[in-house]
């Protein structure tokens, strides 16, 4: 478990590529990787990954799988690279976003920048699939940043975030430009609601619809008629 609160910036030093697979080596700043052991968990830009190897000095080695290649933008990641590192949430810890598990469900793009004194303004395309878990004023985590949507329009398929200065500073979502994909995690309570609310809806209609098909198929033929009228009204 994450809170969307980097931690520190690392450099990607060194990719080895394998089969459907990678092993990305990073280096952090001073003291990010005391007490990091083989096995650890750390989040990525947003994806948690393991250390899968014991660190050296301030490196530390992931490895990335088939799944978090297809799924997060780590699979585009190159050699000098900055990403938004976080150690695992430890017990008594402060929240200081929002909680995250890690796990990339899109990909958003960046559509444009606003700079509005020191502060900056990122607005995003999002996959049609993300919009029903996404709200003005709710948490979405980019590149594992955890941030409130500002604005949003589902028509048009966008999101608006707020970058205050000590986000440009202590992430690397300040450099990015149109173009740029960033991972997207959704609220996870956002999502159960959503989809248990959903769910509950599609159960009810679907009992509810041996009663309303005969109804249905009764107001059918007055319906036809009306419809074919239309386009004739529409013409005049």
């Amino acid at each position: 478990m994450f809170t969307g609160i980097t931690q520190a910036v690392g450099r990607i030093a060194a990719i080895f590529e394998g089969e459907a697979s990678r092993r990305v080596a990073i280096d952090f700043p001073d003291g990010f990787c005391a007490g990091l052991a083989q096995g650890c968990s750390v989040s990525i830009d947003g994806a948690c990954l393991t250390v899968a190897a014991p660190p050296r000095g301030e490196r530390a080695e992931f490895d990335l799988i088939l799944p978090t290649l297809v799924t997060s933008t780590l699979a585009a990641c190159r050699v000098g690279d900055a990403v938004n590192a976080e150690r695992a949430l430890r017990d008594g810890a402060e929240i200081g976003g929002h909680a995250l598990s890690g796990h990339v469900d899109y990909q958003a793009v960046v559509e444009q920048r606003k700079e509005c004194g020191d502060n900056l303004c990122l607005r995003l395309s999002v996959p049609t699939g993300a919009l029903r878990y996404l709200f003005a004023k709710g948490y979405a985590a980019l590149d594992g940043v955890s941030l409130t949507i500002a604005d949003i329009d589902k028509q048009a398929g966008w999101i608006e975030v707020w970058l205050i200065p000590e986000t440009r500073r202590a992430t690397s979502l300040g450099v990015k430009q149109p173009g740029c994909r960033l991972n997207l995690e959704i609220e996870r309570d956002t999502q159960v609601l959503v989809d248990t609310m959903r769910e509950a809806l599609e159960d009810k209609l679907a009992a509810l619809m041996p009663l309303l098909a005969p109804r249905l198929d009764e107001l059918a033929p007055a319906l036809l008629p009306a419809a074919r009228r239309q386009p004739a009204l529409a013409a005049r």
